[in-house]
């Protein structure tokens, strides 16, 4: 089959594509190099750099492709507070752009990588694909009203979709010299170089973090499930519900880091407990949490010694600077 995966030179879009490849399909990958490295993409992978903000250009390359998983993004749900033009365009007219090219193409089917920033703040804790989406951020809305065009668009013109819901993985290949997000792999890069992490609010936010390796089978999956179709589906763990101090904590343990964090205001719009049920995802996508977060993080730091540590690199603009903008960021503290 030939397959189409945008954002292949980052995190996700690369191990995904090692997974198709695997069984032999035909995957070509495009990326405009903006959150990912070029050295992720994988051998065999048909690379184009582009911009699918050009949509000339995105219906040239999808011409011939059956499938499309719909990976990139600019996954920034903080920053976007701040550079809410970069990341909307960046998160929902690129979307438009992939979806418009895939009926011009013909694509038999996309499957769309959305985020857990589109719950926003409910009631109770774990998030439920049946919960009233209630994004808080920018980012939030920008995912959740790239559902709402998937939905209305593949229904008018026939395309399949299915909607898939990653949250907080880490693994290798993560951009780890980004100060905007990730905050497993910045904390790990500042202690690797000496220096304490950095932590917004009280640290006493809640999340569960999913290991890449556990995650790319279920979605891989959901590209050929029938019972997958026209759903949205959670793809990540429920268990190991921690706090950023803990998380910190097993970091500097893993480390042997003496640990002294340093504390800065929290940043606007950030949800305080946020994790999501994986009910469904068991059930239609034999998920199963194999890597527990302790040894997922110790991957995680073994790769990013082998890469070398790297001073952080402020690549995306602040559209707004003002007192709420976090000092790490406007004062390039990191």
């Amino acid at each position: 089959m030939r397959v189409l995966i945008t954002g292949v030179a980052g995190f996700l879009g690369s191990h995904l594509a090692d997974r198709f490849l695997e069984d032999g399909h035909e995957v070509i990958g495009v990326d405009n190099l903006l959150g990912g490295y070029r050295s992720n993409v994988p051998v065999g992978v048909i690379f184009v750099e582009m911009d699918l903000l050009d949509l000339d250009k995105t219906n040239a390359v999808f011409s011939g492709v059956e499938l499309v998983i719909h990976a990139a993004c600019t996954a920034y749900e903080g920053l976007s507070v701040f550079s809410p033009s970069l990341i909307v365009a960046n998160t929902t007219q690129i979307t438009t752009n992939v979806i418009s090219a895939s009926v011009k193409n013909n694509v038999k089917k996309i499957i769309y990588m959305s985020s857990m920033a589109r719950y926003g703040t409910q009631d109770s804790v774990p998030f439920k694909e049946e919960m009233t989406p209630a994004p808080q951020d920018p980012y939030g809305i920008a995912k959740y009203a790239s559902e709402l065009l998937l939905k209305n668009l593949c229904d008018v013109h026939g395309l399949q979709f299915v909607i898939l819901v990653p949250h907080n993985i880490i693994g290798s290949r993560q951009k780890y010299d980004d100060p905007y997000r990730n905050v497993a792999s910045i904390m790990i890069n500042r202690m690797l170089s000496g220096k304490q992490p950095i932590i917004y609010g009280t640290g006493e936010q809640r999340r569960c973090f999913s290991f890449i390796v556990d995650v790319v089978e279920p979605l891989y999956a959901a590209s050929f499930s029938i019972d997958a179709l026209s759903k949205t589906i959670n793809i990540g763990p429920d268990e190991e519900f921690v706090t950023i101090n803990q998380l910190a904590q097993v970091i500097a343990e893993i480390l042997g880091f003496e640990l002294s964090p340093i504390y800065m205001d929290g940043r606007p719009q950030e949800v305080f407990e946020a994790n999501c049920s994986a009910d469904l995802a068991r059930k239609i996508l034999s998920y199963q949490t194999k890597t527990d977060l302790r040894d997922g993080l110790v991957e995680l730091v073994e790769w990013i010694k082998e890469q070398g540590v790297k001073p952080f690199s402020y690549h995306l603009p602040l559209e707004i600077v003002s007192e709420k903008t976090p000092k790490s960021w406007k004062d390039q503290l990191m």
